[in-house]
């Protein structure tokens, strides 16, 4: 199943990278680089993707465990990453946003083919980064090729509206004060455990408030791949894609592409006209 998948990726990549608008073109995605938008719960079908993606097993990996609890947060990503072989994986994690904005807190990030953002709260990762180098840093990264990947927190931080990002509680969509995402994904809002928790209709709220918005809402253990405007849903359920505040979202699954700036499926054919 693993080599199956990895497989289909390695085909979804290259597709992505075939499809991909000039960079003068992109307007939601990022223009050059990688992003793994993943929408919580199990990661053993996709951690081998995210590696993939990286470039295999030498890569230089930094893993950003903030979102979670406490002040040394316990990190099971980076054990999971070197359990199945990754030789250069780095901790980088503080919650003062002046030490991330340092040089020398940076420093692993300007040798990093990849980054992982864990699940956890949002806000910590915004309280603790936004404007800060670290975020420059990440956008540098994509610049030069790089791939960005995350799961629950670690997805929504990467479109430019936060949600969920209450301290007070993950059930308030829209909370004044944090509402402000990472940006990878520009004009998008990111939910997450869609499936599990019954979210399918959660961001609706958020895109009647912001109508120019393009809602994306993954199950658990699916994801999007991410490059320039062009993404393809992988994993083992659904991901909704809001193109507009009151229509029906589309609804796609494993091998489905979509094109992020014109808000609609890429069909198979016109893939292929490309």
């Amino acid at each position: 199943m693993r080599r199956a998948l990895l497989a289909f990726v390695t085909l979804a990549i290259s597709a992505l990278a075939a499809e991909s608008p000039t960079a003068m073109a992109t307007r939601v995605g990022p223009e050059r680089g990688t992003l793994l938008v993943v929408g919580g719960g199990a990661m053993a079908g996709l951690w081998p993707v995210f590696l993939e993606l990286a470039g295999g097993k030498d890569a230089a990996i930094v893993v950003i465990p903030t979102a979670n609890e406490g002040e040394n947060p316990d990190d099971k990503s980076a054990a999971a990453l070197r359990a199945l072989g990754a030789s250069q994986v780095t901790q980088m994690h503080t919650r003062d946003p002046k030490i991330a904005d340092t040089d020398e807190f940076t420093t692993p990030l300007r040798t990093a083919r990849a980054v992982w953002i864990t699940g956890g709260r949002q806000w910590r990762l915004a309280d603790a980064y936004l404007g800060t180098r670290t975020q420059r840093e990440l956008f540098a990264l994509l610049t030069r090729g790089g791939v960005i990947g995350g799961s629950s927190a670690g997805a929504t931080i990467q479109g430019s509206y936060l949600v969920r990002g209450a301290p007070s509680g993950n059930t308030i969509m829209m909370s004044p004060g944090h509402e402000e995402g990472f940006g990878f994904l520009r004009a998008t809002t990111i939910d997450q455990h869609v499936d599990t928790r019954k979210r399918a209709e959660d961001l609706r709220p958020v895109l009647k408030a912001h109508p120019t918005l393009l809602g994306i809402a993954l199950d658990e253990a699916t994801a999007v791949i991410a490059r320039g405007d062009r993404c393809e849903v992988v994993g083992a359920g659904n991901v909704r894609f809001f193109a507009k505040p009151e229509a029906t979202p589309e609804i796609l699954r494993a091998g489905a592409r979509y094109d992020l700036a014109a808000r609609r499926e890429v069909r198979l054919a016109e893939s292929e006209a490309r």
